[in-house]
């Protein structure tokens, strides 16, 4: 088969990340910000003899540092959408490494949106024949909005078929 092949040729793919609020330079700027103002608040615990209370405000920096680890690692989880004349690729690739995919025919799939009015999009899903999988579960509802009409523009020339030039 010809990788230039008018059935082969990509009309819409992305590659959805989970949002995250700082970088990794970021976060260590906030985490020295933090620990500075932990050590600055500590200290006079310390010279009165109070050493525990220094203890427990330590405690609060190791949490603070697990729980960015955590969210840093949660956002190594991505989904890939290719669609192209023949077929509707969906990947799910989790934060651990684990794959899991899914394929469509364009002309049998039908994008569902549960749109809230005042909150916006709130679920997207692709539905065929009885199977329903949800796509961008972690994006925001402006973000969904945006990838709703872009996948639904791409489905539409999907079912128009490969054009033969």
């Amino acid at each position: 088969m010809s990788t230039n092949s008018p059935t082969d040729a990509q009309i819409f793919a992305a590659r959805l990340t989970p949002h995250r609020s700082l970088n990794p330079r970021q976060f260590h700027i906030l985490l020295a910000a933090f620990c500075a103002i932990i050590f600055a608040t500590g200290l006079p615990f310390v010279i009165l003899g109070a050493w525990p209370v220094a203890g427990f405000m330590g405690l609060d920096v190791a949490l603070v540092y697990f729980a960015f680890r955590a969210s840093f690692r949660s956002a190594r989880a991505y989904e890939d959408v290719r669609v192209t004349p023949l077929e509707l690729t969906l990947a799910k690739v989790s934060a651990r490494g684990a794959r899991r995919e899914w394929r469509f025919s364009p002309g049998f799939v039908r994008l569902e949106k549960d749109e809230h009015e005042e909150y916006g999009v709130q679920r997207l899903a692709f539905v065929s024949k009885g199977r329903r999988v949800e796509v961008a579960g972690f994006l925001g509802p402006d973000a969904k909005a945006d990838l709703a009409r872009d996948l639904t523009r791409a489905l539409n020339e999907a079912r128009r078929g490969p054009r033969w030039e």
